[in-house]
């Protein structure tokens, strides 16, 4: 196996094996939290007369790394303290090797929980009272300068060498920050705020204060205040704190936040306990998802997937499960400095600026999406045409997407949306229209919008240089397009109103587009940049709606989540509010979708279920098997002319080569395994047309839905 040797400097997510290459100390500090590692070091003094060792659990992921740590470094270690976040099955391993080690060698072992839940299995596992475990426990729980040397000073006493301590001392779990102030209240944020701007409430960690690692929080507050937004910074342990919540609900209900921007990990939600003690339950705003990564800036700018497995867990996976809107890491872990007492190197958030400036970006258009009077909102509605064939406009999995859009704008302009007079009123005329522009199949026709190349191209120049060159070097020229007619692409949109409806380009001009639709690889040509150009930067959209499931902008080259501005997804929709209806059975491609493009998800019904059941000779069949088992008890001399029947019939069919049924050898077992068969085809569950968006099905539509719903035990 290849293995690594960590040099100071370097900052790696443990998925290989590395060497720390820590000499042994008295006390070994183990903990996943850079804000720990590097509060720690900075009490510790070496004249304490005892060596201490600090090292990030994310470093040791690797069976090998473990190994290697407690080889070279445990062994000789008189105390170890691990700070365990997600229990013994986070780091199942490194606790096992470790313990064996401890006791073997008559070392003392404290492991405690990394959060502020209980859990009586890492006490069970320590070889300290659990009174000191507690104690521990709390000094890194509440943690600050006074704590921390107090931990030392305690874990010092545990392996004899005596030196005085307090007891663990409470800091208040949330509070409220702003840049260069320190211990404020709520109405000093105020005297910085502008009178009517919008509010934005941003929440972190109130590690990030503890440690003075705050560059990501300065950077975004600033970036807010420039685009004409007034921050409200909340810092807390975690958003399943008593008193954060209570704390954070207070600051949230007092000052109504047009949006949230969540830079905490994890969710709030748990299986039968949706939502309780949310603080954001009853603000019915968005909530920006944001990542303070743990990952080097170099690991994501050169790879493809964005984010450590760790990393997506804690910082997507699980804050999906709150419906947070997926955005951006504006922030990877940077070295600051390596301290050769503990043998660490420190490290703290680096800020990235252009990921700062699109969270912020996102935010103030979701903002003016809130804000604008309903009567001037301007949205887009893009439907997938998938293969590209006039046949398939509109295709939404599972929905009847022309019935939808129809019901949709009905549903618009009861709330004052402005469609205009010429709006379609069945899903014949919505797709008469279509056709009367051009689409994937056809661009012979002159109806849709035009967009001007020179306007085009000054879009595109803005472009990175780097995907300006990938998109010339595919396609060629803006002018080359084949939408380009004159002087201006025409494009597959449609105005109603203040309403837009656009079928969504292809990818690649019908070049074998059932393997280019989902290609990683292949940058989207002129003409489909040009179509979302045009939405955003000549229409000037407030939102987008990709109606159902699905389009193609969410499998455009870039990486797989935490995208950075060359990937193809930003480039073409940029921060734009993109709202999403998805059928509800396929969270795979959809969360491509949450965490490529930003989408807020809607989760729309399957279509109609229903009984497949029986027809024709099939149904035939049926009829002579139940007569056959009918004769069996009442009319016994049927049973040969029944059994004939049902074997000539099956053998015209060929149903006895599908199923594999020899009637020679035994008669009784193929009417068994025919009758099984149509028994399991018949409960099949089928399609009974489509869903359409905004209608519950109705009568026996309903009630075979529910039924299907609800065979299954859950």
């Amino acid at each position: 196996m290849h293995l690594l040797v960590t040099k100071p400097g370097e900052v790696n997510d443990g998925s290989d094996a590395v060497d720390l290459g820590q000499s042994p100390g008295d006390i070994v500090f183990l903990s996943s939290a850079s804000s720990d590692l590097s509060l720690v070091s900075e009490q510790y003094d070496e004249e304490c007369g005892l060596s201490l060792r600090l090292a990030n659990l994310m470093q040791l992921s690797h069976n090998m790394s473990v190994d290697l740590y407690v080889e070279k470094t445990v062994v000789g270690s008189k105390l170890v303290v691990i700070r365990l976040l997600g229990g013994v099955g986070y780091w199942p391993y490194g606790v096992e090797q470790i313990r064996e080690v401890c006791l073997a060698n008559d070392t003392k072992l404290v492991i405690v929980p990394g959060d502020d839940t209980t859990d009586p299995e890492l006490t069970r596992l320590s070889t300290v009272p659990k009174e000191s475990c507690f104690r521990i426990w709390q000094y890194l729980s509440h943690s600050g300068a006074d704590n921390l040397r107090d931990f030392l000073n305690y874990c010092s006493t545990l392996i004899g060498i005596k030196k005085s301590w307090n007891e663990p001392k409470p800091i208040a779990s949330a509070g409220i920050y702003w840049p260069s102030l320190s211990h404020i209240y709520v109405e000093e944020v105020f005297k910085y705020w502008i009178k009517d701007r919008p509010i934005v409430a941003v929440i972190f960690y109130r590690s990030l204060v503890q440690a003075n690692d705050l560059l990501p929080i300065d950077l975004l507050v600033n970036e807010l205040q420039e685009k004409k937004i007034n921050p409200l910074p909340i810092f807390l342990t975690s958003l399943k704190d008593p008193y954060a919540v209570q704390m954070v609900t207070s600051l949230v209900k007092g000052n109504k936040p047009d949006i949230i921007i969540n830079c905490t990990a994890f969710s709030i939600s748990s299986p039968g306990n949706d939502a309780l003690n949310n603080p954001f339950k009853y603000l019915d705003c968005p909530i920006l998802q944001v990542v303070l990564s743990g990952g080097s800036f170099d690991e994501w700018k050169s790879g493809s997937r964005g984010l450590s497995p760790k990393d997506l867990t804690m910082n997507v996976a699980l804050p999906e499960v709150d419906g947070r809107l997926i955005t951006r890491a504006i922030s990877f872990k940077k070295v600051q400095r390596f301290d050769p007492l503990t043998e660490i190197s420190i490290v703290k958030h680096s800020p990235v600026l252009s990921r700062v400036r699109f969270v912020s970006s996102l935010a103030l258009s979701w903002i003016r999406l809130r804000k604008t009077k309903v009567a001037k909102r301007r949205v887009a509605f893009v439907v997938a045409n998938y293969p590209n064939k006039d046949g398939r406009l509109c295709n939404g999995v599972g929905l009847d997407t022309p019935a939808g859009i129809i019901e949709s704008f009905s549903r618009l302009r009861e709330d004052g949306y402005q469609l205009g007079d010429q709006v379609p009123i069945s899903s014949k005329e919505l797709i008469d229209c279509l056709l009367t522009g051009p689409t994937n199949a056809s661009g012979d026709r002159n109806g849709g919008e035009r967009f001007l190349l020179a306007d085009y191209k000054r879009q595109f120049k803005r472009l990175p240089e780097t995907s300006k060159t990938q998109i010339m070097e595919k396609w060629g020229n803006p002018e080359e397009d084949p939408f380009v007619v004159g002087d201006s692409y025409v494009l597959p949109i449609h105005r109603f109103g203040n309403i837009i409806l656009g079928i969504q380009p292809a990818r690649g001009y019908n070049v074998d587009p059932v393997s280019t639709y989902h290609d990683p690889d292949l940058v989207p040509p002129h003409g489909y940049i040009a179509f979302y150009f045009w939405l955003r930067f000549v229409n000037n959209i407030h939102a987008i709606v990709h109606f159902g499931k699905h389009g193609n902008l969410e499998w455009l080259p870039g990486k797989s989540v935490m995208l950075d501005d060359l990937c193809y997804p930003e480039l073409v929709l940029g921060p734009t509010p993109n709202i999403y209806p998805f059928i509800v059975n396929d969270p795979g491609e959809g969360t491509q979708a949450k965490r490529r493009s930003s989408a807020v998800i809607i989760d729309h019904l399957t279509p109609p279920l229903t009984r497949a059941e029986n027809y024709g000779p099939l149904r035939d069949l049926e009829q002579l098997v139940d007569e056959y088992y009918q004769a069996a008890g009442v009319d016994p001399r049927r049973l040969g002319f029944l059994a004939k029947e049902i074997i000539e019939l099956s053998q015209n069919i060929s149903l006895d080569k599908d199923l594999g049924i020899n009637f020679s050898s035994d008669e009784n077992i193929a009417l068994t395994q025919i009758d099984n068969y149509l028994c399991e085809l018949k409960e099949l569950q089928i399609r009974d047309g489509l869903h359409i968006l905004g209608l519950s099905p109705t009568g026996l539509q309903e009630v075979d839905l529910l039924v299907a719903l609800t065979r299954l035990e859950r």
